[in-house]
């Protein structure tokens, strides 16, 4: 279930029902709906603020549920009822870090802040060899990026990646062809692409390398 159909709501059905996934979308807006009644699996007019609205539509019975409301006191409202049904998977929007902090403080176990998050993403990108860059809680990232030279033409066994830098390769993609996993023999070349994994930190530094 997506709760509210503003962008990144509207986004994250489509994505959803574009890999497979079956989404009831609900918005108290009739337009939202019947704008999008044809594109996602199911949509329905409702209030997600109204415990007995979403207990008719069965929320308690999906395996995911995604808070995207752009208003935060409903948001927090919503989120609020879901808890107290008993809902566990539940994913939301949060509009401020403030936002985000009272939302997690009523249990919901997964907060997004899209624009910070894909703020800090996207200056990793801009500030140097990365294409493409995810970075876990815990100080862990994983990397899609150019190879610095110092890897090229030998064995990743023989270059020491690990014990020099403290990352890992994971992956190679070749053009024209697929990502393989890279293993101790896999030698890197000029054009190849690279997937990096380890703390975010030194992940940073070999992105850096020349």
């Amino acid at each position: 279930m997506v709760i509210g159909l503003g962008r990144f709501g509207e986004a994250l059905a489509r994505e959803l029902v574009d890999s497979g996934t079956e989404v009831l979308a609900i918005d108290a807006d009739p337009k939202l709906v019947q704008q999008y009644a044809g594109v996602l699996t199911h949509t329905v007019i409702a209030d997600a603020t109204d415990e007995q609205a979403l207990r008719q539509l069965g929320v308690q019975d999906f395996d995911r549920v995604v808070v995207a409301i752009g208003r935060i006191e409903a948001s927090i409202l919503a989120c609020s009822i879901l808890e107290t049904m008993g809902v566990r998977d539940v994913w939301a929007k949060a509009l401020t870090e403030a936002h985000a902090r009272i939302l997690r403080q009523i249990g919901v176990p997964h907060v997004i802040l899209p624009e910070h998050d894909m703020g800090r993403r996207v200056a990793h990108l801009v500030a140097g060899r990365l294409i493409d860059y995810i970075e876990f809680d815990d100080g862990y990232a994983i990397v899609k990026m150019w190879p610095p030279a110092e890897i090229l033409d030998v064995p990743l066994g023989e270059s020491g990646v690990r014990r020099r830098y403290g990352v890992t390769v994971v992956g190679v993609k070749r053009k024209g062809e697929d990502f393989t996993h890279a293993t101790q023999d896999t030698v890197v070349n000029d054009g190849d692409l690279i997937i990096v994994s380890g703390p975010k930190r030194q992940v940073e530094d070999f992105a850096e390398m020349r």
